[in-house]
């Protein structure tokens, strides 16, 4: 198997893991064409976006986690950082964004127990203030 059927499979692995967990919740959200198109999206990413979105994914974590340890103001400058990379990072996903959008996904982070555990994992507080500098920031 070559690199770049190697690289193919890990990103339609990537998608099936992610339709396995949440699929049917998704597209009952959002509708199986919104879905299906940032399924193709990733599909369609080159190895150099793929690794992008996956260091940004690591570079918010990091960021936002030394940002709630510091008690930094999420309508700052650390919260506006955080609020480009993670437009920047669901540029790789959505076909579309809209300052609504992007407020009522980090709504979620914090209503919902699962997103919230994910942010929260290592350091508590990090969904609520990844919310508020997002709010923050797209004004």
């Amino acid at each position: 198997m070559s690199n770049k059927e190697k690289f193919e499979g890990m990103k339609r692995g990537l998608i099936e893991n992610n339709e396995r967990k949440y699929g049917a919740e998704a597209r009952d959200r959002w509708g199986n064409a919104a879905a299906e198109d940032a399924n193709r999206k990733i599909l369609k990413l080159s190895k150099a976006q793929f690794d992008r979105f996956q260091s940004l994914e690591r570079e918010i974590s990091s960021a936002l986690e030394a940002a709630v340890q510091a008690a930094a103001d999420p309508a700052g400058e650390k919260g506006r950082r955080m609020y480009e990379l993670h437009r920047e990072w669901l540029g790789f996903t959505w076909n579309f964004y809209t300052p609504e959008a992007h407020c009522g996904l980090a709504e979620m982070y914090v209503a919902d127990e699962r997103f919230a555990a994910y942010y929260d994992g290592n350091v508590a507080g990090c969904a609520a203030w990844l919310r508020d500098a997002i709010v923050a920031h797209t004004k």
